[in-house]
């Protein structure tokens, strides 16, 4: 996938670039050239992970990180930001036309820097805005501090309605122990105990009850696909603004696999994203909007974030430029396919997973039920195995969220590698032997342990081998010598 006729040069640029590293402290340039190794070696199963071109990889490191750049295009707090105001124009252009949108905004520096945009913008345009035009004033410097406290403590009392952390959705969803959680008075709502489907009948029975001001839609492990008019119908019922974290799957919407009522670009108000998971560009932030809620988004710096990385923003470009292209939507067409093979795989072999299957990129396995392991332990025997997941709460979790019952696995970075439908059924061989293989540690107390674990001899070895042959097979960055 990543073949290119510039290894050879890239080739030459990363070797100088270690060695000017190397001369001020070796240890920061090893652990970059071991990390490069680390990730050829390994099976990277991690669905928020991926590759990023060499393209991409590059932008980053450049001057433009030396600029600061408070504000918006055309309108900085500093002076000198013409090629700024270029690199974030061409970045947000790429934005709009990847995903038919009004408006994008492409400074946030992370999913969780980009989710907070988007509630305060809400906020802004749904309470500060009418209160500010209720009493006359142009901003909140021109309020009376009677008036100031009482539009705080209207802030304070909003409410926000987002999948629960065990039925797949984010931390910024309204979490307790996120600040997502601690701004807003939350309410979740879950999945069918039965199929672990979002049921939107309830959804909506739910939504009519709380009437929340912000209706999240969108997931970080939920293997199935959101309908989005049904959330915007939901939405309008209540009076909510429409909030969508497609962080995961924006690659799938960019690359044409997620299309009409499965798009959210076109039903919500406002969608928020990164850019370094299944869209494959640097880690970062972006938001997307109807025009109305533009202006708003805009004041994100001073608002939420501080000054924009602007180096990041060149990269966002890039990477944004890459995805409009038939070679990326023929990836993300092979992402979802190499997910449903994946998935197969494990149900074949006897793993159950969470809804059944997947028709994302995504596939979350029940490790508990199906093994007897928690995700901790599961997670752990993997990674010795070489095999690189993430531990995951499921729905109605026994092991609560930091044992958890469930491992995640998604396929866009080993997509990245070319890995195809051969590959990941036995990848998904791999996965169910070592897990077969694993057995849980009865702690001292008498109790069954949650986190130690033995695994079976010469498991980890076979597995490591059988990985290499695929591995070298489809090499990371090929034609790319340190």
């Amino acid at each position: 996938m990543f073949v290119s006729d510039y290894a050879a040069t890239a080739s030459s640029v990363y070797t100088q670039a270690l060695s000017i590293i190397s001369s001020v402290e070796p240890r920061i340039s090893d652990a970059i050239g071991a990390e490069l190794a680390d990730q050829r070696a390994s099976l990277k199963l991690i669905a928020s992970e991926n590759y990023a071109s060499l393209a991409t990889l590059l932008t980053m490191g450049n001057w433009l990180s030396d600029k600061y750049a408070e504000g918006t295009i055309g309108h900085r707090f500093y002076a000198g930001c013409r090629n700024v105001d270029t690199v974030e124009s061409v970045a947000a252009e790429h934005a709009r036309e990847l995903f038919g949108a009004e408006y994008a905004y492409v400074q946030p520096h992370s999913g969780i820097d980009a989710n907070l945009v988007a509630y305060w913008a809400i906020l802004n345009k749904r309470i500060e805005a009418p209160a500010l035009e209720r009493l006359g004033a142009k901003n909140v410097n021109d309020l009376t501090e009677a008036d100031w406290e009482e539009l705080r403590r209207t802030f304070n009392e909003q409410r926000v309605m987002g999948m629960s952390l065990d039925a797949g959705g984010h931390l910024t969803h309204g979490f307790r122990h996120n600040i997502s959680g601690k701004m807003f008075s939350q309410h979740s709502y879950g999945t069918d105990p039965e199929t672990g489907l979002i049921d939107y009948d309830q959804l909506l029975a739910d939504a009519r009850e709380f009437k929340p001001l912000i209706l999240v839609a969108g997931y970080s492990a939920y293997p199935r696909r959101v309908n989005f008019a049904k959330m915007r119908a939901i939405a309008d019922e209540v009076g909510a603004t429409l909030f969508v974290d497609m962080a995961h799957f924006a690659g799938l919407v960019a690359g044409k696999v997620f299309t009409g009522e499965e798009n959210p670009v076109g039903y919500a108000d406002v969608v928020a994203s990164t850019t370094h998971k299944s869209l494959r560009g640097p880690r970062g932030g972006f938001l997307l909007s109807t025009a109305e809620y533009a202006p708003f988004i805009d004041k994100g710096c001073p608002m939420v974030l501080g000054g924009p990385l602007s180096h990041v923003m060149a990269a966002k470009a890039v990477a944004f430029a890459e995805a409009r292209t038939a070679d990326f939507q023929a990836y993300a067409q092979q992402v979802a396919d190499n997910a449903q093979t994946l998935a197969e795989g494990l149900l074949r072999r006897g793993v159950r997973l969470v809804t059944g299957g997947t028709d994302n990129h995504l596939v979350l396995l029940d490790v508990e039920s199906s093994f007897e392991l928690t995700g901790r332990q599961a997670e752990s025997a993997l990674l010795d195995a070489g095999v690189v997941t993430n531990r995951n709460s499921i729905p109605r979790d026994p092991n609560g969220a930091w044992y958890t019952s469930g491992i995640r696995v998604g396929t866009p970075a080993l997509t990245a590698r070319g890995f195809g439908a051969a590959e990941f059924d036995r990848v998904a061989e791999l996965i169910a032997n070592v897990l077969a293989n694993t057995t849980p540690v009865t702690a001292s107390t008498g109790k069954p342990g949650k986190a130690k674990y033995t695994l079976a001899d010469g498991v980890a070895d076979r597995t490591k081998a059988a990985s290499a042959e695929m591995l070298a097979a489809n090499p990371l960055y090929p034609g790319l010598e340190l």
